[in-house]
């Protein structure tokens, strides 16, 4: 029998990153000679990978973003981020201590991201746990994107394990989505980036700190049986 999988989100999810995305969203922005986008709307413009971001940190500024100008942006985007990727990031209250609980109960991990899977990467060696992961899948990786399930599917056949033995976590619609697409049970953490409180998005339960993780994970198996 495979072994059970869980398999996170990283923005908004695993580690708290609108610090460093929003520093090099302005960043472009001023770029250009455009009014920096306030911090604390991160949470509605983070969460879709980073040339979504761009697309709507200039529309949040009255801007178009698009063709040869987008791709010129995203390029200055990833060259900037990867800079300064960890400058403010860091993981979210609890993460390790429940990866510690998960993993001497047998269970593997792995991430499932919009992120581009080397940036993904880099920020989780310079947050100490890129190692704990059996897989780590970016929007790159196999060109698909959440809520495209197949980009699920693959993580999970990436890091060895069966759809019916998965749990996803994520904090976003795309996450939900997604893996309701692949008929995997989701938790949501609550403190996440979205638009729409997670509590509206139908995910099998909502978690506000890691610490509630592993009782969420096995009602939702057990609710499966």
């Amino acid at each position: 029998m495979t072994q059970p999988l869980l398999i996170f989100d990283l923005d908004g999810t695993l580690a708290e990153t609108a610090g460093d995305l929003m520093a090099t969203l302005n960043h472009v922005l001023a770029s250009e000679g455009i009014a920096p986008v306030p911090t604390e709307r991160a949470r509605y413009l983070v969460g879709a990978g980073a040339k979504a971001l761009l697309m709507r940190g200039f529309a949040a500024q009255g801007q178009t973003l698009e063709g040869e100008r987008l791709e010129r942006l995203y390029t200055a985007f990833l060259n900037h981020y990867d800079a300064h990727i960890a400058d403010q990031t860091f993981l979210f209250p609890g993460v390790v201590a429940a990866m510690d609980r998960f993993e001497a109960a047998g269970w593997g991990l792995a991430v499932c991201t919009n992120k581009v899977e080397r940036p993904a990467r880099k920020l989780l060696e310079a947050l100490g746990v890129a190692h704990r992961f059996r897989a780590i899948v970016g929007q790159d990786t196999f060109g698909v994107a959440k809520p495209d399930p197949r980009i699920l599917e693959k993580t999970i056949q990436s890091a060895g394990g069966s759809p019916a033995r998965a749990v996803m976590v994520g904090d976003s619609r795309a996450d939900i989505e997604t893996a309701r697409g692949l008929g995997v049970p989701v938790v949501a953490v609550d403190f996440g980036y979205t638009d729409t409180p997670v509590t509206e998005l139908g995910p099998d339960r909502v978690i506000s700190h890691f610490d509630a993780l592993w009782d969420a994970v096995q009602a939702v198996r057990a609710a499966r049986v």
